[in-house]
């Protein structure tokens, strides 16, 4: 009973969101926040319209099936709590990015997306290629979440504020002069999440997960994140040849290229996930349109997709289980002894494959419909058609060459899942064909989130039947043609072979990327990291000398120099010049500590000038106290022997000068300017009145930022027993010597 607990709390939290459903179909949305950051005007805020609550019930029902059925799929796994750990927070990562009203709190959700979607690829951590392929996932995705951070905060520049209700109702961005920049980061976020070409390599790769996983993360989650961001900016960002230029060109590029590719597999769940990557890829073209056709389209594929894909993704995982292999040419006649499985199968396929009356021939008629508007849509209906008969033909290698023709020797002796398998894809199998035909049913939902979400003035209708026009035309040529894809697949197999080994390999790439850039590390390593302590201080005080006088140089700021000092300053300050000057001797230790103490007292001294006596006795007890505890370390050093070239202390010498005068400079600019008193004044205000202290001092370091005084006395305790442990250490008879 406790395995069944996940699939509960999925299903809970689809009820949930059912309560949502007449509020979002009567054209108003639900949304809920609380202050999160309100320096910075972020809320953790929550929306619910008619695109998110599309992917919710997507998420959460996808997800209730894919948990039952990994309750049986993974039983007796030794990390099999583990497993429904990831899964759940995948799933909740997921139903934050879709809800999220906020575009920090959106990015939030994302990059947990990511990191759930690596735990779970890699999931089988013994597996050197899950490793790879998961750790491949995450630094594609991770580079593309970088991007869209950056691209989040030039909209929140732009259009003043982090709210997507308040931007999505606003006017856009299109004419905004940081709009190319935003586009350019949004789309390198969306496009590695979603796979588009050239980032689709990682995709297939993150086969190595369960079946489960792979239901899911194809289907209803993480690749359907970059799908929804496009179509949640699309109001915002949509509408400018760049934008049509740039998802017309990778959508139609990776579905074309994905259906070509997922013809040439054998292996079953591979063919499924380029399939993924052909539906992704035609949801990105079809979402580089602003009619009403066209973002129906995409909106109706989208559901389509999610239903069926997740019902196979199940059925080729309970023929792997019946069977031992998921390899096509190694199965088939299981029908007899998988039945129910060959039921769900047939349904989900006819969904794919666009069979009346199913909901993918609502879906395939109103792409080929949406191609129309898109320009130039000779091109475009073309490259849907090829992918669309591809797509036949690999949904009847999945759902007919297993379950008929002659039977074949198979690694195990072929049994039926039980139920928790079996339950996941015969009902979302099945309301592919409910949702074709009761369309009506599901026109509302459609309705208000090409209205609503996307900002159109009407939505295309669903319907089984259109009459004789030139999408019915181009269905008939696509199951003609899927028909002889289907028929002629080996050939076509050695075909598509022979033609794509001479292609650039995408995922060899990545690895030998990776190869050159832990050869930079290491060869950046060697060079910074030399383990001389002299060189990380050269390199530190070199970069801040010069960080300064750059600034100086740039802003030219005022300088602020009063000769008219007293004569008691301009002593002291003539000690601690000459301190200084002793501190450069570079034979006697002694010299150094004196000249290093005398600046000490000569800072004490300013102290009590400006009324501070306590923090000049501090002063005074530090400098006494480093003194001698200087003298006693020093006393047990070797004398000093002077290493350095010449070369060298001039170079240091120069940057030594660069930090003093640079750091001389940049006090006497502060000093042009008035002194800002509000600290001041908080301080007098309120130290005796909160902290019930005289002391201003003592109150802003034991009170205000007692905290920051706690660390620094753990600071100087540690420091202070690592020198006792120095001095008390008794060096070998002679050593010393």
């Amino acid at each position: 009973m406790c395995s069944l607990l996940p699939a509960l709390f999925a299903g809970l939290l689809f009820a949930a969101l059912l309560p949502a459903l007449p509020v979002v179909l009567a054209g108003e949305a639900v949304q809920f926040s609380w202050d999160w950051l309100p320096a910075l005007g972020i809320r953790l805020s929550f929306l619910i319209d008619g695109l998110s609550l599309t992917f919710a019930l997507l998420i959460s029902g996808i997800g209730a099936s894919v948990l039952l059925y990994a309750s049986s799929y993974l039983a007796g796994h030794p990390h099999y709590l583990r497993f429904f750990l990831f899964l759940t927070l995948f799933m909740l990562s997921m139903l934050g990015l879709v809800l999220a009203a906020d575009l920090i709190a959106l990015f939030v959700f994302w990059e947990l997306t990511s990191v759930t979607s690596y735990l779970l690829i890699g999931f089988v951590h013994d597996d050197p290629r899950a490793r790879r392929n998961a750790l491949q996932a995450m630094l594609v995705t991770g580079a593309g979440g970088l991007a869209l951070l950056a691209g989040f905060i030039l909209i929140g520049v732009a259009g003043g504020t982090w709210d997507l209700a308040e931007l999505l109702a606003g006017q856009g961005l299109q004419a905004h002069p940081l709009y190319s920049g935003i586009l350019i980061l949004i789309l390198l976020g969306a496009f590695t999440k979603s796979a588009q070409f050239p980032f689709h390599f990682w995709l297939p790769n993150a086969m190595s997960a369960p079946t489960p996983v792979s239901a899911y993360l194809h289907s209803a989650t993480m690749v359907k994140a970059g799908i929804y961001l496009l179509a949640r900016l699309h109001p915002t960002l949509s509408g400018t040849p760049a934008w049509e230029v740039s998802l017309t060109c990778a959508g139609l590029l990776t579905a074309v290229m994905a259906s070509v590719l997922a013809m040439r597999q054998t292996d079953l769940k591979t063919a499924l996930a380029y399939t993924t990557l052909m539906a992704l890829g035609t949801i990105t073209l079809f979402l580089a349109g602003s009619t009403p056709y066209a973002l129906t389209a995409a909106v109706t594929f989208l559901i389509v997709h999610s239903l069926y894909k997740a019902a196979l993704f199940m059925v080729v995982g309970n023929i792997d289980h019946g069977t031992g292999t998921r390899d096509a040419e190694s199965l088939g006649g299981l029908a007899r002894k998988m039945p129910l499985t060959a039921l769900a199968a047939g349904l989900a396929a006819f969904s794919m494959a666009g069979l009346p009356p199913f909901l993918g021939w609502i879906g395939k008629e109103l792409l080929y419909a949406g191609a129309q508007d898109l320009s130039p849509s000779a091109l475009i209906t073309g490259g849907v058609l090829i992918a669309n008969a591809l797509m036949f033909a690999v949904a009847a290698i999945v759902a007919l060459a297993p379950f008929f023709g002659a039977v074949r020797k198979m690694p195990h002796r072929p049994h039926e899942a039980d139920w928790r398998m079996l339950a996941g894809p015969l009902l979302l199998a099945a309301l592919g064909l409910l949702a074709g035909l009761s369309a009506p049913m599901l026109q509302p939902l459609i309705d208000q989130t090409v209205t609503g979400s996307l900002a159109q003035s009407k939505a295309a209708g669903l319907h089984l039947w259109g009459g004789f026009n030139l999408p019915l035309l181009l269905s008939a040529l696509t199951f003609l043609l899927g028909t002889l894809f289907y028929l002629n697949r080996s050939r076509l197999r050695l075909t598509l072979g022979a033609f794509l080994i001479r292609l650039p390999v995408f995922d060899r790439g990545w690895d030998r990327l990776l190869e050159r850039f832990r050869g930079f590390a290491g060869w950046q390593a060697d060079l910074i990291q030399t383990g001389k302590l002299s060189h990380y201080l050269t390199a530190t005080f070199a970069v801040v000398g010069a960080v300064l006088l750059a600034t100086i140089w740039l802003r030219l700021p005022e300088f602020g120099f009063d000769p008219a000092a007293p004569l008691v300053m301009w002593i002291i300050a003539a000690a601690i010049a000459g301190g200084a000057v002793f501190t450069l001797n570079p034979h006697s230790r002694l010299a150094n500590i004196a000249g290093i103490g005398t600046v000490g007292i000569g800072v004490a001294l300013v102290f009590i000038l400006f009324g501070a006596p306590d923090v000049a006795t501090t002063q005074l007890m530090v400098e006494t106290l480093s003194a001698v505890l200087f003298g006693i370390a020093m006393l047990r050093l070797p004398g000093i022997r002077e290493r350095r070239s010449t070369r060298r202390q001039w170079l240091h010498g120069a940057i030594a000068a660069s930090v003093g005068l640079s750091v001389t400079l940049t006090i006497l600019a502060i000093a042009a300017h008035p002194l800002d008193r509000n600290l001041t004044t908080f301080f007098e205000e309120n130290s005796y009145l909160l902290a019930h202290g005289l002391n201003i001092v003592n109150v802003i370091l034991v009170d205000f930022r007692a905290f920051d005084t706690f660390g620094e006395l753990t600071v100087v305790l540690l420091a202070s027993i690592g020198a006792y442990a120095l001095l008390k250490r008794r060096l070998p008879r002679g050593e010393g010597e």
